[in-house]
């Protein structure tokens, strides 16, 4: 298989640069200052060609630490960073600052992080979301339950022009053999925004760890590839999270094992090439 990967979901962080709060306390191998340059030398044997930053902590300096980084390598074709949302004054003035980069291709949030799973329902950051919309900006959802894909659902239907695409397909009901319940149905209502996509990434953590098989997560990349099509679908590594069920590399072999069962060769370049360039405008 000779496909140019684009590995759509990568994070760094450090702790010298920015405060990541949901590690504050962590136990696990996460707890450390993870860099690019400890992941690129694993780029060719998981025959990835180019990279996405993506945004890990709800503040301006972990975007800033990520478009640094980004200028320094050549491996990586753009930033999801993040920006005030409850602010939409400030989050237009930043947008308008961010749009000088050229590595600024998204925007995200830790909404699982937030005790409300409504929270992109709030007045001014729909308000902030219509920005993003006006300036043809895709946003990341990353949900972990159905509530955070009910509001996803009410936010493509009050912004029905707004770029969305759903992070580690919001997390399927892979450890409960679920097939495919209330996941199911809320991910076939909202496929039917052709403005959303789905991103295939942190399968291996959401099938629960160390010990995942392909077999575990195949049904759930099927069904995603049913609902939106190839031309809505994209894959991300979602290094360094995934470290915690296994390496960069077996998380990329199974992505490409399965997507070849499962697709043609000119659908498998759409999933694991062609639509994220188009999502992210790279």
């Amino acid at each position: 298989m000779d496909i140019k990967i684009i590995d759509t979901h990568i994070h760094i962080w450090n702790f010298e640069r920015a405060r990541y709060t949901w590690l504050e306390g962590d136990t696990s191998i996460l707890n450390r200052s993870y860099g690019l340059e400890e992941l690129l030398p694993f780029f060719p044997a998981a025959q990835v060609w180019r990279g996405i930053l993506v945004q890990a902590a709800n503040n301006a300096e972990d975007t800033q630490l990520m478009f640094e980084t980004a200028a320094r390598h050549e491996q990586i074709a753009g930033v999801v960073g993040w920006l005030p949302l409850e602010d939409p004054a400030a989050t237009l003035r930043m947008v308008e600052e961010y749009q000088r980069n050229g590595y600024f291709k998204g925007v995200r949030h830790l909404i699982h992080n937030e005790p409300d799973p409504r929270w992109l329902l709030q007045p001014e950051v729909m308000e902030s979301l219509a920005v993003l919309q006006a300036n043809d900006i895709p946003y990341d959802i990353v949900g972990v339950n159905d509530q955070h894909l009910e509001t996803a659902i009410k936010v493509a239907e009050k912004l029905p022009g707004l770029r969305l695409v759903l992070d580690h397909l919001n997390q399927p009901p892979i450890t409960g053999g679920e097939r495919f319940g209330k996941w199911g149905e809320l991910m076939k209502a909202i496929s039917g925004n052709t403005k959303v996509c789905a991103k295939i990434s942190g399968l291996g953590t959401v099938a629960g760890g160390p010990g995942w098989k392909e077999e575990d997560i195949e049904p759930y990349i099927a069904f995603v590839l049913e609902a939106f099509g190839p031309g809505r679908c994209f894959c991300g590594g979602d290094w360094p999270v995934s470290l915690l069920a296994g390496d960069y590399e077996m998380h990329w072999a199974a992505y490409r094992n399965i997507l070849s069962r499962l697709l043609g060769s000119d659908e498998l370049n759409k999933v694991l090439h062609d639509s994220a360039r188009s999502f992210y405008r790279l």
